[in-house]
């Protein structure tokens, strides 16, 4: 059986659904990793504050208990470097670039003369005037 299409369906529906479909999904990820991120965040960081407000207000907090609270701050932030591979792409591709241990074997190792050429003022550029952009 075959359903007739409806004047108000465009021609390329099928292209703009998948179109949706796929920023749809990219969204979702963005939103999932931002999530991620600011949950650890929170996980992490919100008892030191509490804390810290509360030693502040009373003087009721022993010193060991706020160290721990200190530490899982910094463990929060040791993760970070963890969580962004995992969850983005692109920072994937960035440090595979640069990093040796991230690198796939088929990719290019970045020679030490292209790396000094891009980092220094010497080399050959493009005259970036005014003039030249228009």
């Amino acid at each position: 059986l075959q359903v007739p299409r409806t004047p108000s369906q465009p021609a390329g529906g099928s292209e703009s659904r998948r179109f949706a479909n796929k920023h749809s999904k990219k969204a979702l990820k963005a939103s999932l990793t931002l999530g991620i991120l600011l949950g650890m965040f929170f996980v992490a960081w919100l008892p030191f504050f509490v804390a810290n407000v509360t030693q502040a207000v009373c003087g009721c907090v022993p010193a060991g208990f706020f160290d721990v609270l200190t530490w899982l701050g910094y463990c929060n932030s040791t993760m970070n470097p963890i969580i962004y591979p995992l969850f983005m792409r692109d920072f994937k591709r960035a440090m595979g670039k640069y990093l040796p241990c991230c690198r796939r074997s088929g990719e290019p190792r970045p020679s030490a003369i292209s790396l000094s050429m891009r980092n220094s003022n010497s080399g050959p550029r493009a005259a970036t005037s005014l003039k030249n952009v228009l």
